[in-house]
């Protein structure tokens, strides 16, 4: 058993599909990337600070704690704050190739360990009528970037590269390994 410091039902739906029993437990730790910081610093950081929150909270547990970012032009694009916003990031990520950051780290007794999935993604080009068709569907709103690889976002998606589990956001590879390492999964 293990705490996912995490609220992200995909992230749930990860761990069940590779029979990692869990607790949730969201943790809040402020997100807010800082100047000048790198995307992969930025990702790193917080994924740590969630991971050592929920430890914090919770001793008795192995904690499992994940961070995503979208990145275009190293730049991370956080979540959209209304549909004026998503469209200007849907329509940023028309026609290009842009990153996906995961990061995940486990806590146990025994310390703390951090990996990094870095994935490339390449959008068709948009319409701006079709982002805004797809915020009306609701699935935008709380993703990074902006869109739900999972979901309809899938019909722009030309091509991807690296971890599809990683762009949902939880990389299934590292955490395996993760939890491989920490003789809490057996693969």
């Amino acid at each position: 058993m293990i705490l996912l410091a995490s609220r992200s039902p995909r992230r749930r739906e990860l761990l069940d599909q590779i029979g990692v029993q869990h607790e949730v437990m969201p943790v809040e730790v402020d997100e807010t990337p800082l100047a000048g910081e790198a995307a992969e610093a930025y990702v790193r950081r917080v994924t740590l600070a969630k991971a050592r929150r929920a430890r914090e909270l919770r001793p008795d547990l192995p904690v499992l704690a994940a961070d995503t970012a979208v990145v275009l032009d190293d730049r991370p694009l956080g979540k959209p704050r209304d549909e004026e916003h998503a469209v200007e990031m849907l329509l940023a990520l028309s026609g290009r190739t842009h990153q996906v950051l995961s990061g995940v780290a486990l806590v146990t007794g025994k310390g703390i360990a951090y990996r990094l999935s870095t994935s490339e993604v390449t959008f068709d080009t948009l319409s701006e009528a079709q982002a805004r068709r797809y915020w009306e569907t609701g699935e935008p709103a709380d993703k990074a970037g902006g869109y739900a690889v999972q979901g309809r976002a899938a019909l722009f998606i030309r091509r991807i590269a690296g971890s599809y589990s990683g762009i949902m956001g939880l990389p299934l590879y590292e955490t395996g390994q993760l939890l491989a390492e920490a003789t809490l999964l057996d693969v």
